[in-house]
């Protein structure tokens, strides 16, 4: 920002000196350029010439340009003068480059003053068809302009002394927090090696402790597991035995019962036998006894009809 502003100053002043150039016969009579602040031009009345140009200018239309004092005075301004004006554009933005130039150009704070011929300016207005107090009005009005805008330059600028000044006492300042750092390494950073070699210190005899744990553990599990491997081995081994007696006194009774049901059968089919042949000798019995009733009621009826006949 104070580049920028400071790149607009100079471009303006760079381009008023260039739009009125001194004539020859000033440059050979020697004539003195006058500081920003000018009492050494015209009969000392420039507040009267400004109010009386304020009241009594005619209304005309104001040249655009880089000159807005013209435009406060409100006077007429000649097509010459407002073409050269329009025709040179002013260039108000800098570049890093050029900002950082101008601050290097630029004096101290002290010396605020930039000189300029405003003579010459005033008879090259006068020659453009400006009155004597018009001419001085805008001389003035260019003046407090460039006035204001050197307070604002000036504002925010800061000198090399000032600059050097600065750049010690933050060097400083890096000193001492670079001596700061070194104490705090030599005191609290040993400190804190001697807490972190404690602490290591504690986590190596934590961790052969754990170790301890894990290994008495582990042995443990393995002695418990070895037990109870055996223990059930050997029930394993007694529920086989058990179970092979279980199965020898299974096909024991098997035997038995295969046994017992053969005598059964046996006995059964003696049963059978025995009882078929005192069928067949009832049935033989019984047909002997059919065959003598039916031999004697023959031999009645035999009777009978001998009787009859």
């Amino acid at each position: 920002m104070l580049g920028g502003r400071m790149e607009a100053a100079v471009s303006v002043v760079s381009r008023r000196t260039a739009l009125f150039p001194l004539p020859g016969s000033a440059r050979r009579r020697g004539v003195t350029l006058c500081p920003v602040t000018r009492r050494c031009l015209g009969d000392g009345k420039h507040a009267g010439s400004l109010a009386r140009l304020g009241a009594h200018a005619p209304r005309a239309a104001v040249a655009r340009g880089p000159f807005p004092g013209a435009g406060s005075a409100r006077a007429p301004v000649p097509r010459f003068f407002s073409r050269a004006v329009e025709g040179r554009d002013v260039n108000i933005s800098a570049s890093p480059t050029q900002s950082e130039s101008t601050k290097g150009s630029f004096p101290l704070s002290g010396s605020r003053k930039l000189y300029f011929d405003t003579h010459a300016l005033v008879r090259l207005l006068e020659a453009n068809g400006f009155t004597t107090q018009q001419s001085e009005v805008i001389v003035s009005a260019l003046m407090n302009i460039m006035k204001s805008n050197m307070d604002v330059v000036y504002k925010d600028m800061l000198t090399k002394i000032q600059q050097e000044i600065a750049l010690q006492q933050i060097m400083s300042r890096i000193g001492v927090v670079k001596k700061d750092m070194i104490i705090l390494e030599k005191s609290e950073f040993s400190a804190l090696r001697a807490e972190n070699e404690k602490t290591k210190l504690e986590l190596q005899q934590l961790k052969k402790q754990v170790m301890d744990e894990t290994s008495k553990v582990r042995t443990d599990s393995k002695l418990d597991f070895n037990l109870e491997k055996s223990r059930v081995k050997e029930l394993f081994s007694h529920n086989e035995r058990k179970v092979l007696k279980m199965r020898t006194e299974i096909v024991e009774l098997h035997a038995q019962q295969d046994r017992a049901l053969t005598q059964t059968d046996r006995k059964i089919d003696t049963e059978v036998a025995g009882l078929k042949t005192m069928l067949e000798s009832h049935k033989l019995d019984n047909i002997k006894y059919l065959a003598g009733s039916v031999f004697t009621c023959l031999t009645v009826a035999l009777g009978f009809y001998r009787l009859w006949v």
